[in-house]
């Protein structure tokens, strides 16, 4: 049974949509503050291509933001950077903002997953996860056309098949999504990882992550958020 109790997603217009995106900085893709821009100062190069710098971005992420189980998807990427720490979703926020730094325009898929996604990673916590969990999915606008996080970060190989993610361990999500392509929607065949039987529903895309959580909210209440995520926000994804 899950806990539909700490559940804070609200209705909102999941019609069609095709958001435009952008480069411009917002409160969770605070790209203007002293600590990402130091961050962003670390990974630039001025040969690189997009491609090559959101790879590069994403390795230094890696590296530098530890894996943790934190619960504020709008917490402010400097935040994040200060604190060292972050989700999955707070990561691939501080690739976003690093990517608009560097003047490549981003927008988010809002998806909404069934809770039993990660049944694996908290084994014994099952009745406490949400039975809905809204993912802000970010693609980028390489060569004039948009392109899934991993189809950007996945370089081309001849292998046709991959492991598969476990959702346990030191494996997360952000880390996944540059070894594997990843599938969100259903298809016929697909050399990737498919994820689409745990969609409940596409919401479209957005022009930024905070357009998707001002429209929808986040998967769990602000009350338990405040009580909960001083604990989670320290447990770290890695074991």
């Amino acid at each position: 049974m899950t806990c539909a109790v700490i559940s804070g997603l609200r209705g909102g217009d999941a019609t069609s949509r095709d958001a435009e995106g952008g480069v411009f900085a917002s409160v969770i893709l605070d790209w203007g503050h002293p600590s990402v821009e130091q961050f962003y100062a670390d990974i630039t190069h001025e040969a690189m291509s997009e491609p090559e710098f959101l790879v590069a971005a994403h390795r230094v992420i890696q590296q530098r933001i530890r894996a943790v189980y934190a619960l504020d998807d709008t917490q402010p990427v400097s935040v994040t950077l200060g604190r060292g720490r972050g989700s999955c979703s707070q990561r691939l926020a501080v690739l976003e903002a690093l990517a608009r730094r560097h003047g490549i325009a981003t927008r988010v898929t809002g998806l909404i997953l069934r809770g039993e996604f990660w049944y694996p990673r908290f084994r014994r916590l099952h009745a406490f996860i949400p039975e809905y969990v809204l993912l802000a999915w970010p693609e980028f606008l390489i060569d004039g056309n948009w392109c899934d996080v991993s189809e950007v970060l996945v370089e081309p190989t001849e292998t046709t098949s991959f492991e598969p993610f476990a959702n346990a361990g030191a494996e997360t999500l952000f880390d996944a999504l540059s070894r594997a392509p990843i599938r969100w929607t259903e298809a016929s065949s697909c050399d990737c990882l498919d994820f689409s039987e745990f969609v409940d529903e596409e919401l479209g895309t957005f022009d930024s992550r905070d357009a998707l959580f001002a429209e929808f909210g986040q998967t769990m209440s602000a009350p338990i958020r405040a009580v909960i995520d001083p604990v989670f926000r320290n447990w770290s994804a890695s074991g």
